[in-house]
């Protein structure tokens, strides 16, 4: 660490430039990516590494479970391939679940950095892919080997060759060649634009190594998240959750740890594995309870591999948050995108009165395809084949001082895709998308709401939905005196009720119902000022029925409080 100020405002300045190569670096696969989850989602990840692979920056746009789980994946990529070995225009691949970033639909890829024949750093990037075979992305799977195409950490590109035989491979293993294709040689160019401006940035600077500059910012990262924990109180806090799992409910519970300069989270009597594919592996596990952590300590601090490492994970193997390979894994969000709540129940106990309230939390992606042998019912041979996933998210729990956010996907931070983009590259229609009204739990914060969408198809053939949805029987939970949010719902129109998890048909002429859950709220909902309650009528977030059962509110004709029969109601209750 410099001691010499101006020495210091020299590296903080380079740091600030190498925050913009990786952002540069993300945007790059956003542009280029065939996939709506890359391109509309920004479902990715992108970083640069030093020679050790340690992260020292991240690109802004991409997920928690993407990013936090990369930074531990180079580190294998240089087990297989030690650095001394790297060659000039090399590029490294794998979707392994357990050294990438937690199931096949993920590829990562990684690139060394050259400058004057001389290794300087690593970039790597992340994407989900629409497809990479096997039975597709619902958890009916019993095994990894029937989620699809498993890559071992394996060469791409040798020396700027690329290798022909392994992209025939994953062109006669996917449904959608053409856009996992594309999206392969999105992952290379976005490493590579990395490289150039790297060494752009380099040989402006007049930099031969990294080394310093590494070891500044992870020093001075890992100095801040210190200085952050050791500001909060000393000791060991539990909490637990109950969702819904697949076969059976599933209890995620957790004892968070703070001590000196550090935070330890363990997940000592979670339940154990799941016989479907809903397993989280232990680096999509450490990603988001991380991810949990950093949200409420340390939050304006970057993300690198000197802020994460004050922080700790363990968890049991054979638990569903370290299942052994070959476990079935696809739908790890599953069970990953729930971690922060669990966290943020340690927390609010430690430091009450700083953490939101549980939210939907898992993705409500609407996954849906159609071809022969993925719908129950008689494929018609002249209708379109596709494969899709639409990110779309409920309501996330109300937060301190503010309600919560409607239809807005946390943890995972991806953005909701465009209902015309999802129908300009296959035959459905989304006939309906809006706002769940009453979905958010009630509270003097409410909780965000869901989000209802109905979806047909424009041919007379029927198409699957690979369904991996939470909260259907066990809701967001308020806190503090919050409600819990309304559960989500999956049917057809007809009326037929339908699983929250598994592939399961929409006969040809039906249309698919999705009703996304609300978060909870925080505090008493009686204590919310009337004048807000009235506001959300308004607004059509809260019905005139559930603001007098929920809130103690009359709302009359002109849409304003009644504050005769408000003051009645809310004294009735007392």
């Amino acid at each position: 660490m410099t001691a010499n100020p101006l020495a210091r405002i020299r590296m903080q300045v380079m740091w600030n430039r190498l925050l913009a190569v990786v952002e540069e670096q993300g945007q790059t696969l956003v542009r280029t990516a065939f996939s709506t989850s890359a391109r509309e989602a920004g479902d990715i990840s992108a970083g640069v590494f030093d020679v050790e692979g340690r992260m020292l920056a991240q690109a802004v746009t991409g997920t928690p479970g993407h990013i936090n789980s990369m930074a531990l994946a180079v580190k294998h990529f240089i087990d297989r391939f030690p650095v001394a070995t790297m060659r000039e225009g090399d590029v490294y691949i794998t979707n392994d679940p357990w050294k990438g970033t937690g199931h096949l639909h993920d590829l990562t890829v990684v690139t060394p950095t050259f400058r004057n024949g001389e290794l300087v750093a690593l970039f790597a990037c992340t994407s989900h892919l629409v497809d990479i075979g096997g039975i597709g992305l619902a958890p009916d799977g019993r095994q990894v080997y029937q989620e699809g195409l498993f890559i071992p950490l394996m060469p791409l590109v040798e020396q700027g060759r690329m290798n022909a035989w392994f992209m025939e491979m994953v062109r006669a293993n996917v449904r959608e060649p053409i856009q996992v294709e594309g999206d392969i040689y999105a992952l290379i160019a976005c490493n590579e634009i990395g490289c150039r401006r790297l060494v752009g940035m380099m040989d402006e600077y007049g930099l031969e190594t990294l080394d310093d500059l590494g070891a500044f910012i992870i020093d001075s990262s890992r100095r801040g998240m210190q200085a952050e924990i050791d500001k909060l109180p000393k000791g060991t806090w539990r909490a637990s959750m109950r969702i819904d799992g697949y076969e059976a409910p599933i209890d995620l519970v957790a004892a968070l740890t703070i001590a000196e300069g550090e935070i330890v989270i363990d997940f000592e009597g979670t339940s154990g594995v799941s016989t479907f594919g809903i397993n989280c592996p232990l680096c999509y596990t450490e990603a988001y309870t991380t991810f949990g952590v950093r949200c409420i300590v340390g939050p304006g601090l970057p993300n690198n591999a000197g802020s994460l490492e004050p922080i700790k994970v363990r968890a049991p193997i054979g638990s569903i948050v370290n299942p052994p390979h070959p476990c079935a894994v696809v739908a790890r969000s599953t069970i990953g995108h729930m971690l922060p709540d669990v966290v943020f129940g340690c927390l609010d106990q430690a430091i009450p009165g700083r953490v939101p309230a549980e939210g939907t939390s898992n993705l409500w992606n609407v996954k849906l395809g159609a071809g022969h042998g993925l719908a129950d019912e008689v494929w018609n041979p002249q209708a379109t084949a596709f494969q899709v996933t639409s990110f779309h998210s409920g309501g996330t729990g109300a937060r301190p001082r503010q309600d919560g956010l409607s239809a807005t996907p946390y943890p995972s931070g991806v953005r909701n895709v465009p209902v015309e983009a999802t129908e300009a590259i296959t035959p459905l229609v989304v006939w309906a998308k809006e706002l769940r009204q009453d979905s958010g739990g009630p509270g003097r914060q409410r909780g965000g709401l869901g989000q209802t969408m109905v979806i047909g198809s424009r041919e007379a053939a029927p198409f699957a939905i690979f369904a991996s949805f939470e909260r259907v029987n066990h809701p967001a939970r308020g806190r503090a005196g919050g409600k819990p949010g309304t559960s989500g719902r999956l049917s057809l129109g007809s009326g037929t009720v339908l699983k929250p998890k598994g592939r399961q048909t929409v006969p040809t002429g039906e249309r698919l119902i999705v009703e996304m859950p609300g978060g909870g709220g925080i505090g008493d909902a009686f204590a919310r000022e009337p004048e807000r309650v009235a506001a959300d009528v308004r607004k059509g977030y809260v019905t005139a029925e559930a603001a007098v059962r929920d809130y103690g509110v009359a709302v009359g004709a002109d849409m304003l409080p009644d504050e005769a029969e408000t003051r009645r109601l809310r004294a009735a209750r007392s």
